[in-house]
């Protein structure tokens, strides 16, 4: 039986089937839902690029898709743009959307919420816009800041320039090398010193071990001392002592009449002076105690 299908009816089905497929792969690349979804209208003053097929972004995640911008030649101080959103999101009265371009230059909207969740808007209604000032935006704020530095820059480049040309910053440079080095010396140094404490540590340690014996055997020695026995002998020494310190201060006895009693330091001041005088009068008078004979004295 001859198949009904010929091929050119069969080249026919696949161009068909190709463009479909052509028309929805378009339609998703572009963003742009195929089931359709609830649509809101947004006005702003500068879409800066905004155009049919970019994102809706509600904190950070994509909710919809713009479906088309219209532009009014008669008046270019409002552009309404009619994006889609899922039907399941829920748009508060006082939400408002801004157009925002990242680095990349991609352009897209940002849609956020009204304070209210149970005053909602309804497919249709139409919200504010505003223009976000986006990194871009920043960026190009800056560039007057930028080119008020630019002189102060070049300034500081050129005393840099100078700093370095200068003789003083090298001959600097070169302490800095010969510092280095020698520090690098002293930690040799050290580290040897540090091997050489760390062989002699054992013998320390025995030095050490050997003076802890004898400190020791010193406290055995003290520990068997009758330090009780010593300090009453001590004490009875000192009892003594007083004993006698106390007979002295009073009028009895010998020693404490000889102390006390004045009467013997005048008998010994006037035989001084009785001897003193007899010496004056020894020197004055020998012949009246000394007597000289050329022949000898006579027997009695």
């Amino acid at each position: 039986m001859k198949s009904i299908f010929t091929k050119e009816i069969k080249v026919a089905f696949t161009a068909v089937v190709g463009l479909l497929v052509l028309f929805f792969g378009l339609q998703f690349l572009k963003g742009l839902s195929v089931k359709k979804g609830a649509s809101y209208t947004v006005v702003f003053t500068d879409v800066n690029g905004l155009s049919q097929g970019n994102p809706i972004y509600c904190n950070g995640y994509k909710v919809g898709t713009v479906l088309d911008v219209h532009y009014d030649f008669n008046d270019m101080t409002r552009i309404p743009v009619t994006f889609g959103l899922n039907p399941q999101l829920n748009v508060p009265a006082g939400s408002y959307a801004e157009v925002e371009t990242d680095m990349m230059g991609n352009v897209k909207i940002l849609l956020h919420m009204g304070p209210n969740p149970l005053a909602l808007l309804h497919p249709g209604d139409t919200l504010m816009g505003r223009q976000a000032s986006g990194l871009m935006d920043k960026a190009a704020g800056m560039v007057p800041q930028i080119e008020q530095m630019l002189p102060k820059l070049d300034s500081i480049l050129t005393a840099v320039n100078t700093l370095m040309n200068d003789p003083a910053l090298r001959s600097a440079l070169h302490n800095v090398d010969a510092t280095t080095q020698q520090l690098n010396a002293t930690t040799t140094q050290l580290a040897q010193l540090s091997r050489e404490l760390n062989r002699q540590v054992p013998a320390i340690m025995q030095h050490a071990d050997g003076t802890l014996a004898n400190t020791e055997q010193l406290t055995a020695r003290l520990n068997t001392i009758d330090v009780s026995g010593t300090m009453a002998s001590v004490q009875r020494t000192l009892n003594n002592v007083e004993q006698m310190t106390a007979a002295i201060n009073s009028r009895e006895g010998t020693l404490g009449l000889l102390l006390h009693d004045t009467s013997l330091y005048d008998n010994m001041n006037n035989t001084m002076k009785d001897a003193d005088a007899l010496m004056q009068d020894l020197k004055l008078n020998p012949k009246r105690y000394v007597h000289f004979s050329v022949f000898g004295k006579k027997a009695k």
